[in-house]
């Protein structure tokens, strides 16, 4: 029989680093599988649906909730997202590792849920920094930028209820630390 595979709950404020991050976990962790939320904002240049997202509609959405098929959810910057629960429980019990990229408020629902999983937080080096950071990706206008920064001030100030904190300073040096997690959590 298999070993259960570790859930991992991985989250930090929005221009951090995270799915900069996630690639190289991914690519260096072939036991690693991140869990595709399903989310009500539209896809960015790029993005397929599937892959970095289930797009769906609101109602769909609220639907998925009615009938209990999330394991968290939450709404941010006006959208909504969620991990569907069957697929990530399906994968931990093929022993496979399933990290969760959510935000804090998700992490919150989550830890009460699976109080065994490990939580990570991604950290900037400084509020400077995170403020240049989504500036420079010229993905959203100056209004939505406000309100992510807003929310990451609010969402730093969690930092300390994780198990872990990484500081995004060098991405090859916060993903190589979070594999050292992950390990020493399986061991």
């Amino acid at each position: 029989m298999k070993n259960k595979g570790l859930l991992i709950v991985y989250t930090g404020a929005s221009g951090v680093g995270k799915g900069t991050i996630m690639k190289e976990l991914l690519r260096k962790n072939p036991n690693l599988r991140l869990s595709v939320s399903a989310t009500t904002r539209a896809p960015r240049e790029g993005e397929v649906d599937g892959r970095e997202y289930y797009f769906v509609t609101h109602e769909q959405f609220d639907k998925m909730i009615d009938e209990d098929g999330f394991l968290e959810h939450a709404e941010y910057v006006g959208n909504k997202y969620g991990t569907p629960k069957e697929a990530v429980f399906r994968m931990l019990d093929e022993g496979l590792d399933v990290i969760l990229e959510i935000e804090v408020k998700g992490f919150l629902q989550i830890k009460k849920a699976c109080p065994e999983c490990v939580t990570i937080f991604i950290a900037p080096p400084s509020f400077e920094e995170l403020q240049l950071r989504l500036r420079g990706r010229g993905t959203e206008d100056e209004e939505v930028i406000a309100e992510r920064l807003k929310t990451a001030e609010q969402e730093l100030q969690s930092k300390e209820l994780f198990d872990y904190v990484v500081i995004n300073d060098d991405v090859d040096r916060a993903a190589d630390e979070v594999l050292s997690i992950i390990a020493q959590n399986k061991a």
